[in-house]
């Protein structure tokens, strides 16, 4: 049985304090005891704790010892949130703390956020999906110390052709470029856009193809905390878009449209 009290996950939004939900800003302010992301979470969101409240930076701490403090606040009938950088469900690490709240009896529930794929396109002012040149985002990354699929590995990815947007890779740009160009349907000249720390103070911006992005990152100095943005809908700023939305056409009915 589930004890009364639940663990609140809590998407914090890319950096941007603001970028916080506001059902996630009011669950923050009500809070007793918050354990953060202090490695990506901006600690400008901590002002918003009420007097008295606990805050736990989870960078050097275990999964064992995030759960000891999760628990040990239900317990004692605390306000709990677990407050995770942009969105808890994307690359969050939040479903193997669920499976151990559900072994304790504990209970909880997710509060979405905005992730940083997100907030790149906003700090890029783009679409991710324009009719006639992509209607398919991909969240992903590359292989590195943590596995991917075969039948996800990033050249495999490439080939759907689609908006491709990588996290946890831009230290291995060069790793990157190689797979997205052995899908065989990128080319060199394919439009590729690094954003690193997307709507924080520092936000920097590179822009560039396939052909010359890694050095431009490289020589930028972006070695984290950045993500990767590539397909042909990067082309079409500034140039026009290809075909307009029937959303709005004035010859497409819908349910909330007739022709006249």
């Amino acid at each position: 049985m589930k004890t009364a009290n639940s663990v609140l996950f809590v998407g914090a939004g890319p950096g941007d304090p603001e970028l916080i939900t506001v059902k996630g800003l009011k669950a923050l302010q009500q809070a007793d005891v918050v354990v953060y992301a202090g490695s990506l979470v901006n600690p400008a969101l901590l002002a918003e704790l009420k007097p008295g409240a606990v805050a736990h930076d989870s960078a050097p701490l275990t999964l064992e010892q995030v759960l000891s403090i999760l628990a040990k606040g239900v317990a004692a009938g605390q306000k709990v949130v677990r407050l995770h950088t942009g969105d808890p469900a994307v690359y969050g690490a939040i479903q193997e703390q669920m499976e151990a709240l559900d072994a304790l009896g504990i209970g909880y529930r997710v509060i979405p956020g905005v992730t940083a794929a997100f907030a790149a396109a906003a700090s890029l002012c783009q679409e991710l999906t324009l009719p006639g040149v992509s209607q398919t985002v991909v969240l992903t990354r590359i292989e590195g110390r943590t596995p991917v699929p075969e039948k996800e590995k990033l050249a495999r990815i490439a080939a759907l052709g689609a908006t491709v947007c990588l996290y946890l890779s831009v230290s291995m740009m060069e790793e990157v470029v190689g797979e997205l160009l052995a899908g065989g349907v990128y080319t060199p000249q394919t439009p590729v856009a690094v954003v690193a720390r997307a709507s924080w103070p520092d936000e920097r911006i590179v822009e560039g193809t396939l052909a010359d992005i890694a050095a431009k990152v490289s020589e930028a100095g972006i070695g984290r905390q950045a993500l990767i943005l590539v397909g042909e809908v990067l082309s079409a700023r500034g140039q026009g878009v290809p075909e307009k939305s029937k959303l709005y056409d004035r010859d497409f009915s819908h349910g909330f449209r007739l022709r006249s």
